[in-house]
């Protein structure tokens, strides 16, 4: 096994600085989303579009992203995408309308598609099965200081520069970091990679006709949906609109959000290291844990008596448990098909996310505005229904769990 300082600043470290850009990608319109809607006067369900092109983008890029990544390697596949995705916010920042807009994040949303995946792969290839649930939970940490630099240092950005200069900075960050991945990371191979198409598309079969990933997929399809359409959006708005925080309050807020979130991928990563080798599965800390999300996500709805900053903590904190089933899922197939398990449960989440995203735009635009704010009734009905589709792709799992026992 190669030295720990060779995993950490060749392999781990240019990865980790990918996902952070992608989650910062993913959750900047959660601010930004005011300064876009009077800069251009977009609605909500504008502002759900603009940003959902983004999943849709990440969820269309995902099979060929699982063959690229099992073919040619993480290395080259994540420098090409990062590529696409400095020019998508280039693109972003010179757009004027709701196309335009959303051309570009669909651009960003392709160029981030690999992010988390390239690492999980590359992870795969360089380390023991056992402690991918603690590395990936690591790199998932990076994600939480994506939050947390889209959050309040965003807020904190738009007080001396415009919107479009933002993006093209972050343009010139993201060009950045695929070069380091190019230069940095070295590349490898292992048995069983696929050399034609046809391999390819078996290998896809067999993923897609197992009961093991059937048995596992609606759960984090739903959870991971409702936490990527939230959190990238929708969360800033309800703390302005619904305990009615100030931008710079609601900023705050989503900041700790980003900081729960750091602890929570970091901690329940090392969690399941440590119960794995006492026997623990890795689906049972990772069923806790998107339990207690969902129990979360119905104080937001019954407008709980608790404070927005706690709430926004345990959301980040256990938002991201779902991804512990990736580790899982990654631990059940070979190697050579870890690209493609993991690329084809993204497809179904970032489809949902994308949808969810829309919908509710659609939803809290169909109730009067309040002062310029959305009605809380709106959120509690947008809402509250995937909380029980969550619940029931929760009792699916458990279902499913004792048929293949």
């Amino acid at each position: 096994m190669p030295s720990l300082a060779f995993i950490i600043t060749r392999v781990f470290a240019p990865f980790a600085l990918g996902y952070f850009l992608s989650y910062s990608f993913r959750t900047v319109n959660a601010v930004l989303g005011p300064e876009l809607a009077n800069d251009l006067a977009i609605d909500a369900a504008g502002i759900g579009l603009l940003t959902g092109a983004y999943f849709l983008a990440f969820a269309a890029a995902q099979i060929p992203l699982g063959m690229a990544l099992d073919r040619f390697g993480p290395r080259r596949t994540q420098t090409v995408l990062l590529g696409v995705a400095a020019l998508g916010a280039l693109a972003f920042s010179f757009g004027d309308d709701v196309g335009s807009l959303a051309l570009a994040r669909a651009m960003i949303g392709a160029g981030v598609s690999g992010c988390l995946l390239a690492s999980f792969k590359a992870f795969a290839l360089w380390l023991p099965k056992r402690k991918l649930p603690l590395v990936n939970g690591y790199l998932l940490a990076f994600g939480g200081l994506g939050v947390a630099a889209a959050s309040a240092p965003v807020q904190f950005a738009l007080d001396h520069m415009t919107w479009r200069d933002l993006f093209q900075v972050v343009a010139g960050m993201t060009l950045l970091v695929a070069v380091i991945i190019f230069v940095a990371v070295p590349d490898r191979q292992t048995e069983g990679e696929p050399r034609t198409m046809g391999d390819q598309f078996r290998g896809l079969a067999q993923i897609l006709r197992s009961r093991l990933f059937w048995g596992t997929a609606p759960l984090v399809m739903t959870v991971q949906a409702a936490w990527m359409s939230i959190q990238a959006l929708w969360l800033g708005a309800w703390l302005r609109d619904v305990p009615g925080l100030s931008g710079h309050a609601a900023a705050n807020a989503l900041t700790i959000g980003g900081i729960g979130m750091v602890i929570g991928y970091a901690l329940l990563g090392a969690v399941t290291e440590r119960l794995g080798r006492r026997g623990v599965p890795t689906r049972a800390v990772a069923g806790a844990g998107v339990a207690a999300f969902i129990v979360v996500q119905a104080l937001i709805v019954v407008e709980a008596p608790v404070p927005p900053w706690l709430l926004c903590f345990l959301f980040g904190f256990f938002g991201g448990a779902a991804t512990i089933f990736y580790a899982a899922l990654t631990q059940d197939f070979p190697v050579a098909l870890a690209g493609r398990v993991n690329t084809s449960m993204a497809l179904f989440t970032f489809a949902g996310a994308f949808l969810l995203q829309i919908g509710f735009g659609f939803v809290l635009d169909f109730f009067p505005l309040d002062g310029g704010r959305y009605a809380p009734i709106g959120y509690q009905i947008a809402f509250g229904p995937w909380v029980v589709v969550q619940i029931a792709a929760f009792i699916w799992l458990i279902v499913a769990s004792r048929r293949r026992s």
